[in-house]
């Protein structure tokens, strides 16, 4: 390479302007084409490509893109898509940084207009990893002041940035700090779709939204920054109201949308602006409409406030004046009108309508959101997951302990769902995504899970109550331990159950599900009690690593009997609804572990034991009675058909009519004349069985279709072994008539008669 020159960095390697939205679509694509000769065809479908058209003298083949080469061209297609028009021509851009030969340096991405040139560097990995881009941070600090030298030869008063754009990477909190003092701008895949999407949906002024945030506190060049406004107070706060050009406030403005790409100016509260709103408002304003209601800003003007020169004395607490806007990117944050703003962007009417304004100064970002908050609750409701995310961040300070932790608990919830190290990644449902069979989480859920066992502890608005295991007397403090010992855990799980972590809420999923997640999170909550009480770790002063250790015994109990059921077991605890469903679920895991580790009894764990072995009993027996009502009227149905007036004394085996009718005799001894019972009215369930299995020409005749249970037909042990259900049904009736509790098992096999007899939804294959 010589010496660079403007003909070197504009013409030669530039592509042409006209020829930007036809690179975009192929940059755009999954795949590569090539167009060739019909005899290379069987070449090249061994090389991996595929026809995609034939024609009678070509054909064009097709083969996915590298991931790699996929994503550095859809980061050339994203900064193309916001209107740089100096862009390099080719798949690399090589600048050198020395005057030694061979002192070069590669870059993916060439992007300048007419005041910034970005140079950016990608990687990709196919799969999820870390890295700590430590070779591609050294060179970039190397080299940085001859990349810079070398690009003044073209574009000598132009800013400079440096852009890092990753694929796949999970990026540790050191490795993001060391990429900043490196002075170099981290972009993720997230980052990069942000713009993108942002960029169909507002063309041009897409850009300001990615200069902001390069270039937050530069001054933009020839912008006019004073409007006639008034000055007044309210809630506290210094207002001014003032009418401006779009154009004008479209250049300083910045939406903080609830995004990664935003991330580093937490607080964020802002839904990304939807494309077909923005288009009726373009339509509207240029066909002449106006929106009388004004846009809502927070100026950032520095601590002494933007200048404004008054006309005159205060009146009745306003002055009207000359106000000088701030002339730097990111000066003004737009807290609501963001559709009203950017409908002007491709409009013609930009530099001549004036829009209404109410521009707050200085606000903090906490109380941006709460005036966000406040807004919206009167207009568009703010979906709850939308609010849970803005809480995370508004609450963090909060004077109120209760509301810190509350953010704590939110921040871990959405957190899990968007770190790339952790197993929910992607799983979360977070601001306004849409829930799919993976993403099926809610952060509403997981924080009941964190805040439900026993990591925090109990707080009053003003002091802590009682410490939990992972306290350490702040957030910031308590937040990285804990997120830490959680992914481990979850990722214990999601590894050992893997077909339950590819269902995730599909047919067939009951782990990876809301309450099986929350369960999941208490339990793990339980393990560290346990440990606390019989090793006496304390979690502030071990490892998460090592705490985890140890508590794998206990949770590999959980693992294999989750990991064991079929599809019946599997369907009941996915089917476990309504508010008791998650304590129901977290108490089946507890005694789970209590099973196969006795001194591990966290506390009610007993009790809860006890009164779920008695808390089918009243069901059990409502079932029974109904099943013996049906019973006897069915079987004296069929006997009364085949024996007439005879019936019972055809139908019914003598021992059983002697027994019965002893027993009829005793039971009616105190009751009246006309209440008394017969021997028909006396009989056990047992009884039925016999009376059906008398004879086999009377079971096969009179019962064998009724009273084979689905799924006995071909039962082994014989005829009679089909009615053995029977025996079974008396048993429990026993029990229930007894006071002793029936257990789980019982009470569905009680359900499955129900269905079968009384529900008539189930039939036999006779």
């Amino acid at each position: 390479m010589t010496s660079s020159s403007p003909i070197d960095l504009t013409d030669d390697r530039m592509i042409a302007v006209r020829s930007i939205p036809a690179e975009i679509r192929k940059r755009m694509s999954l795949h590569e084409f090539m167009t060739v000769l019909p005899k290379q065809i069987p070449d090249m479908e061994a090389a991996g490509w595929i026809v995609d058209l034939r024609n009678r003298k070509s054909a064009r083949m097709r083969k996915p893109k590298p991931h790699d080469l996929a994503f550095a061209d859809r980061v050339w297609a994203a900064f193309a898509k916001l209107q740089f028009t100096l862009m390099n021509k080719g798949r690399t851009f090589e600048i050198r940084y020395d005057n030694s030969p061979g002192e070069t340096q590669i870059f993916n991405v060439f992007a300048a207009d007419d005041e910034v040139v970005l140079i950016i560097m990608c990687r990709s990995s196919e799969s999820v990893r870390k890295s700590l881009f430590k070779k591609e941070i050294e060179s970039i600090e190397v080299q940085r002041r001859g990349i810079i030298r070398e690009i003044r030869h073209a574009f000598p008063d132009h800013k400079v940035k440096f852009i890092l754009a990753t694929n796949n990477f999970g990026i540790s909190v050191q490795t993001v700090q060391r990429i900043e003092q490196a002075e170099i701008i981290l972009m993720d895949e997230e980052v990069i779709e942000y713009y993108i999407s942002l960029a169909d949906h507002l063309g041009s002024a897409a850009r300001y939204q990615l200069l902001g945030s390069l270039f937050a506190g530069t001054k933009i060049p020839n912008l006019d920054p004073e409007v006639v406004a008034i000055e007044a107070h309210l809630g506290g706060h210094k207002y001014y109201s003032f009418s401006i050009e779009p154009e004008r406030l479209l250049k300083v403005a910045y939406i903080l949308h609830r995004h990664k790409a935003n991330k580093n100016l937490m607080p964020t509260y802002q839904r990304l602006i939807k494309k077909a709103r923005l288009k009726g408002v373009a339509q509207f304003v240029e066909n002449g409409g106006y929106f009388p209601n004004s846009l809502i800003l927070s100026l950032d003007a520095g601590g002494r406030g933007p200048r404004f020169d008054p006309f005159a004395k205060q009146l009745g607490g306003t002055r009207a004046g000359i106000l000088h806007l701030p002339q730097t990117f990111r000066a003004a944050y737009v807290i609501d009108g963001q559709h009203r703003l950017y409908g002007y962007a491709e409009s013609s009417r930009a530099s001549s309508d004036l829009i209404p304004v109410v521009a707050f100064v200085n606000l903090q970002q906490s109380d941006q959101v709460k005036l966000f908050m406040q807004i919206n609750e009167n207009q568009q409701a703010v979906p709850k997951n939308l609010r849970n995310t803005l809480n995370a961040d508004l609450l963090w300070q909060s004077s109120d302990l209760r509301e810190q932790i509350k953010a704590l608990k939110l921040q871990i919830a959405q957190q899990l769902g968007e770190d790339k190290s952790s197993p929910l990644y992607g799983r979360v449902i977070i601001g306004e995504n849409l829930k799919s069979a993976k993403r099926c989480l809610t952060i509403d859920a997981i924080s009941r899970g964190v805040g439900g066992g026993n990591f925090l502890g109990q707080f009053t608005k003003l002091e802590v109550k009682y410490q939990g295991t992972f306290y350490r007397g702040s957030n910031d403090a308590t937040y990285g331990p804990l997120f830490e010992f959680l992914i481990r855990g979850l990722a214990y799980f999601a590894e050992g159950l893997d077909t339950q972590f590819g269902l995730g809420s599909a047919e067939g999923g009951f782990v990876f599900i809301n309450t099986g997640v929350e369960s999941l999170i208490r339990i793990l909550s339980d393990v560290v009690d346990h440990l606390v009480t019989v090793k006496g770790y304390d979690p502030r002063q071990v490892a998460p690593s090592l705490l985890f250790d140890d508590a794998v015994p206990y949770l590999a109990s959980v693992m294999t009997m989750l990991g064991s059921l079929d599809a019946t077991q599997g369907l009941e605890f996915r089917q476990m609804y309504g508010s008791g469903a998650s304590t129901k679920y977290w108490r089946r895991l507890q005694q789970t572990i209590h099973v196969a580790h006795p001194d591990f009894n966290p506390p009610k764990l007993a009790e809860w034991i006890e009164d779920e072995a008695k808390q089918y009993n009243q069901e059990a027996q409502e079932m029974i009675t109904e099943l013996e009502q049906s019973l006897k009227s069915d079987i004296q149905s069929r006997l009364e058909d085949e024996y007439g007036a005879s019936w019972l004394q055809d139908g019914v085996p003598r021992d059983i009519r002697v027994e019965a009718g002893k027993r009829a005799v005793e039971r009616s001894a105190d009751r009246p004349p006309d209440d008394q019972l017969d021997a028909w009215d006396c009989l056990y369930i047992v009884d039925y069985r016999d009376i059906m299995t008398k004879t086999h020409d009377v079971w096969t005749r009179l019962f064998e279709k009724r009273f084979t249970r689905p799924g006995d037909e071909n039962k082994s042990g014989g005829w009679k072994a089909r009615s053995d259900w029977l025996a079974k049904l008396n048993d429990i009736r026993n029990d229930v008539f007894h006071g002793r509790s029936v257990s789980e098992d019982r009470y569905s096999f009680l359900i499955m008669l129900s269905t079968w007899l009384i529900k008539g939804q189930e039939d036999n294959d006779l």
